[in-house]
Order: C-alpha cells, then structure tokens, then sequence
C-alpha cells in the first residue's frame, strides 16, 4: 500500500540524522526494533491514509490489522529491525526530523521499568531486584528480560513499557539485566484488578506473587519454579506465530499440572500472564494467546479433579 503522504521537505543530512540512524542500525543488527521519534521523544503522526486507523492498523498491534504502509505510522508497531526500512526514502526523511532513536522494548523481548523521578527510583531500589539501569533526565530505565502487558502510572511515577509502547534510548546501560521479576508483572496485576471508586466487586482475582511470602503455601520452590517457567517461555518465544500458541497452551498446561496438589496460593495468573505476554511478542494475538493459556491451566485443573 502507499500512503498518501508528502515527505518533509528535503534538506541535506547532518551528523545527527547520520548517528540517529547508525545508531538504529546497530540496535537492529541486535535484534531491536527502532523507530525515529520526534524532538519532545513523541512517535511521528499517521499519514493520511493511516489517519485515524481507517487503514485498520498494523498486524503486530493489540487489534491486529491488515496495514503495510512503509511509513513510520501507528508509533511502536512501526518499529522494525529491517534495514531496507530503516534506509527507505520516507523513513530517512523522518530521521531528518527525528530528536531521538526510539525501541520497541516488547518486541526485542524486553521491559523497561520506567522510574520518573527520586522518589521512584529510591522504591525500585528498595523493592526490585537489581538489573541494567539506564539513566534519564528525571529517573532512570530499569531493563529486565521478559516481555509483559504495558501499562501508565502502575504507582507515583512509575510506568511500565513492553509490548505495546515504546522506550527512547539513551544508551546501553550499566548492570547485569535480570528477568523479569513477579514484583513487577504484579504492578500490572494489581492495576487492572482495581476497581473503580464505588464500584462492587464480589470477588477480585487474589494477589498473584511469586514472593516468599506467597510461596509459603506451595510445595515448590521459588527456584524451581521459576526454572520451569524460564524454559517453557524459552519455547515460546522459539515457535513462529503458528506454533506459539499451541506451545502456550502445553506449557502453561504442563506448569499448572505441577500445582495440582498444592495447598497454595501458588501464583498461577502471574505464570499465565507471562506466558501470554511470551506469545504475543512472537506474533500471537493477545486475545488468542490469552485463551490458549487459560485452557492450559484449566485442562490440568480438570486433570486433577
């Protein structure tokens, strides 16, 4: 598809357009999508014929759609490790306007714990594990390796970027990055389990956290637990969008089994949240991947009975 887009008026490239998009370029060699992001870190706007979705969105975004348009449009879901793209005329006519490089944190299997100010930083320090931190004007980024649902404002000053947002980069790091710890899928958890103010709820999803003070109640240990979940994500994430599903549903199935008999709680909506997340970052649509792990730990419920 073409868009009907008039590229911005060309000028003679500079060094920054030259290192924004080197910089681009070697982030995609590794395995990161990229995209150009506007001065003020804001994505590019649609074109006209993505204007207001009517193009019915990209296929990796939330709703998956049909559009191709080779434009940098629909934000993160431009992302792109190809560098034909990142080279192409409209996308070198973005990076002639860009102020920043931008990644796709959910698609490089990634999440950044995006901490905006003192206050947020002193929490992380105190409440997450240790990992690869990344300054930033206010804050800092804290990089785990997992993908997971992105959500604004899970505590003061706190978001989470993954698969469905998009990060600035601002340069590789310092630390050793760690996995994606249940302390911070819990932020999410606890969010879209709240309800709304004056709002009746008979009975809310339980607290899923795969702490010691949850685990109290399993006869597993946090260390085989989490072993068994590292590898079974391992698989998924190895399968192309055809076979991610079917392989959520054995792993989540084939974890859930190993809970049958344990007095609990044992944390099972984190485990099914991270295997969903796992899926959809190899293609797998959110509402379909969601089901696939839900059969998988009803089918080992059902097992059991």
């Amino acid at each position: 598809m073409t868009p009907d887009r008039k590229p911005p008026r060309p000028r003679a490239a500079t060094r920054l357009d030259d290192d924004h998009r080197r910089t681009a370029l070697e982030l995609a060699t590794a395995g990161v999508p990229v995209l150009p992001l506007r001065d003020g870190k804001g994505p590019f706007g649609n074109c006209r014929v993505c204007a207001k979705n009517a193009c019915g969105g990209r296929p990796n975004m939330k709703s998956a759609g049909p559009c191709q348009c080779p434009g940098v449009c629909h934000a993160w879901a431009a992302a792109t490790t190809d560098p034909n793209i990142i080279n192409s005329p409209l996308w070198v006519a973005a990076w002639r306007q860009a102020g920043c490089v931008g990644y796709h944190p959910g698609g490089a299997g990634l999440t950044v714990v995006d901490l905006d100010n003192a206050a947020a930083v002193t929490w992380a320090r105190e409440t997450l594990p240790a990992t690869r931190t990344v300054p930033t004007t206010r804050g800092e980024h804290w990089l785990y390796l997992g993908a997971m649902p992105s959500h604004n404002a899970v505590r003061s000053g706190v978001d989470i970027k993954s698969l469905m947002s998009y990060a600035r980069w601002l340069g590789p790091g310092t630390g050793t990055m760690t996995t994606l710890p249940p302390a911070v899928l819990a932020l999410v958890v606890r969010e879209e389990t709240t309800p709304t103010p004056g709002e009746v709820v008979s009975s809310l999803p339980e607290r899923a956290i795969w702490d010691r003070t949850v685990a109290t109640g399993c006869r597993h240990t946090e260390q085989y637990v989490t072993t068994g979940l590292d590898r079974g994500l391992a698989l998924v994430r190895a399968r192309t969008e055809s076979g991610a599903a079917s392989q959520a549903f054995g792993v989540a199935r084939f974890l859930a089994a190993q809970h049958t008999h344990c007095p609990g709680p044992c944390g099972l909506d984190v485990i099914g949240a991270q295997i969903v997340a796992a899926a959809v970052s190899v293609g797998v649509p959110e509402d379909y991947a969601r089901r696939a792990v839900t059969n998988g730990l009803q089918t080992a419920e059902r097992s059991a009975a």
